[in-house]
């Protein structure tokens, strides 16, 4: 499809953005700019609970104020909507058992399309203003898709319904058992052989492979589907597309499938060996084809099933948008789209998104790489109408932090040490350093590149000098600290024997050159990003190799769908952005011919300030404080045998 004529209109790109606990709709213009903008964040079961036993403080504040995942106050605006619980409406998230978590699809899908009604009305809205003062339209010309990975959803090809009303979420643990087993059974060599087919740790709850194989095995009406041939699997993203498309289009991008389990990196598509050791009988489940991350899946359409939930006003703005042909023809997994948002597009280029916890994206081009230190091996993106190598699939190294903004609620919300998220930076910036302590907030473990599950939360070295603001300084430092330890590894691996035993995060430190290096810039986005403090510590930590630098929209995993999809258009002259580049230049630099990010306004970029000479010794005492946390539940239940 191509773009109207029309050349009294200013193009914008639609986002859809469903995350683990919200969902928001976005229209940018062409410097990222969010011109219009609706989200409902997610009330939950625990939320429920809340209300029932009347605890928490003011009835009316509980309904208009809610925390995000990344433990910040939001109210509900005009802009912003809090789920309402009670009557016939169940939560979108809700936690049934301990370690379990599931997502109603049915709320998913109605959120998505309330939201994007909203700013439907909104724009037209602004519209009639515009036009009132002789100023063009906007016009939304594509639409794309980010969303939560490894979520899992089935339901009835014959009715399009779930055939349970929930999804396993990505974070769910009743798999453990099914995992643990399947460890049990494998040899050592066949799962470093299926690690390298998915990129992925073969025995781990995180993938929808183990969460079709729960729901098999435990849910008599998917087996039923199954013998049938009834039952459709997929992940968020095929859940939308599926009934968001004129076509139910049935299909998922390669950052999306390669999340499964069940997807070969180098065929990219299923791989029978990874559909027989889990058991699944492809003549039984119907698949989503994979494809890639910029291509046109079909038009926007209202799905029948949310008709229902609408209002009035919301179905008519809704049906009269669908009448538009209006492609949707952009689908990213939300870390991949955060990457594409953040401008790291070439090879060497990585992103940090501080939520709950941290993300680390490494981008290694259109080269595979299985890390040998503990990084997952994944897709970026797939953008086939670019030109050259920018049109191949490109790989990355992906590290978690297991707690980043958690760390913070807890510092919030147990210790007491400050009313809001904000206020961390300025309490830990009250001290020049942490005064010797080393906090590893390991609540639950260790995520790559150590991998411990018997790591427990650990504090060192206090002394009665020691205060709040030593430990806040503390807990920040151990999150930065641990994304340290992940580019050291992923940069490792960039250069295989090579880099190996080298911590080229130091290697040319008197150089004093950021361009020689492996890995010159980390992109920031996410909750813990917008403090200036906390930016100032991760950069003091990272040393003078690599700058920080953070994004001038905090919506950067929306963006990135929204430029997926403009890049699926075929003909140049039909994009907003012309290529990736373009779109740096306008997001990052409002359209200017340069490429120095410090002469952007747009941009906040952090360098070291750190000496040398301390900032070794305060890693080599990182590095004693992860010994002496790591087995330690392990370590302590074999004492007390």
């Amino acid at each position: 499809m191509t773009q109207s004529s029309d050349t009294k209109s200013v193009p914008l790109i639609a986002s859809i953005d469903v995350g683990t606990t919200s969902t928001r709709a976005i229209l940018f213009n062409k410097l990222g700019q969010e011109v219009s903008k609706y989200q409902i964040e997610y009330s939950t079961t625990a939320s429920k609970d809340k209300e029932r036993n009347g605890s928490g403080g003011n009835g009316a504040e509980e309904r208009n104020m809610i925390f995000s995942a990344e433990g910040i106050a939001v109210e509900a605006n005009e802009y912003v909507e809090i789920e309402e619980l009670g009557g016939q409406r169940d939560p979108t998230l809700r936690f049934p058992r301990p370690g379990w978590v599931e997502c109603k699809p049915i709320n998913v899908l109605a959120n998505v399309v309330q939201c994007f009604a909203a700013t439907l009305i909104s724009i037209n809205k602004l519209n009639e203003d515009r036009e009132a003062n002789d100023l063009p339209k906007y016009e939304i010309k594509c639409i794309g898709v980010t969303n939560m990975r490894e979520t899992t959803i089935v339901w009835s090809k014959a009715t399009g319904l779930p055939i349970v009303d929930y999804g396993i979420v990505w974070n769910d643990t009743r798999t453990m058992d099914i995992v643990n087993a399947k460890r049990a059974n494998t040899p050592l060599d066949e799962q470093e052989r299926l690690r390298a087919k998915t990129g992925l740790p073969v025995h781990s709850t995180y993938f929808s492979c183990s969460k079709l194989r729960w729901l098999l095995d435990n849910v008599k009406e998917v087996q039923d589907a199954y013998e049938k041939s009834d039952l459709m699997f997929g992940t968020v993203d095929t859940w939308l597309l599926f009934h968001l498309t004129h076509n139910n289009a049935f299909i998922s991008d390669v950052t999306n499938a390669s999340r499964t389990g069940f997807m070969n990196l180098e065929t990219l598509d299923y791989d029978q060996e990874l559909l027989d050791y889990w058991g699944i009988d492809k003549t039984k489940v119907h698949m989503p084809k994979i494809v890639p991350s910029a291509l046109h899946y079909g038009d926007f359409v209202v799905p029948e099933i949310t008709k229902s939930k609408l209002t009035e006003a919301a179905l008519h703005v809704l049906e009269q948008f669908s009448k538009q042909s209006i492609p949707i023809q952009g689908s990213l997994g939300d870390q991949s789209s955060s990457l594409v948002g953040q401008m790291a597009y070439k090879a060497g280029s990585a992103k940090c998104t501080y939520g709950t916890g941290c993300f680390l994206l490494y981008n290694t081009g259109v080269k595979k790489l299985i890390s040998q230190h503990g990084a997952l091996t994944t897709f970026g993106y797939w953008f086939p109408n670019l030109e050259g190598e920018a049109s191949k699939p490109h790989f990355v190294l992906e590290g978690s932090v297991a707690v980043a903004g958690a760390v913070v609620q807890w510092l919030r919300d147990n210790l007491r040490l400050f009313p809001k998220a904000e206020d961390v930076g300025p309490l830990a910036s009250k001290v020049p350093d942490s005064g010797g302590v080393v906090f590893v907030p390991a609540f639950s473990g260790l995520f790559a590149p150590y991998w411990d599950a018997d790591a427990r939360g650990t504090i060192l070295g206090m002394t009665q000098f020691t205060t709040a603001s030593h430990i806040a300084r503390a807990a920040i430092e151990g999150v930065c600290f641990q994304a340290r330890a992940i580019l050291k590894a992923m940069s490792s691996d960039a250069f295989g024997e090579a880099g190996k035993d080298k911590d080229f995060l130091e290697e040319i430190v008197d150089a004093g050159t950021y361009e020689r290096t492996p890995l010159s810039t980390l992109a920031v986005d996410g909750g813990m990003s917008k403090s200036d403090e906390v930016m100032q510590i991760q950069a003091d930590i990272l040393g003078p190799c690599i700058k920080v630098r953070r994004s001038p929209t905090a919506e950067c995993t929306a963006l990135g769908a929204a430029i997926a999809a403009n890049m699926a258009y075929e003909n140049v002259e039909d994009r907003i952005w012309k290529d990736l580049e373009d779109a740096k230049k306008f997001v990052l630099f409002g359209g200017q011919d340069t490429e120095e990010e410090t002469d952007s306004p747009r941009l906040k970029i952090f360098t070291s300030q750190s000496e040398d000479k301390q900032r070794r010794k305060n890693w080599s005492r990182w590095e004693a404080a992860i010994k002496r946390t790591m087995g330690w539940l392990a370590d302590a239940d074999a004492q007390s045998a």
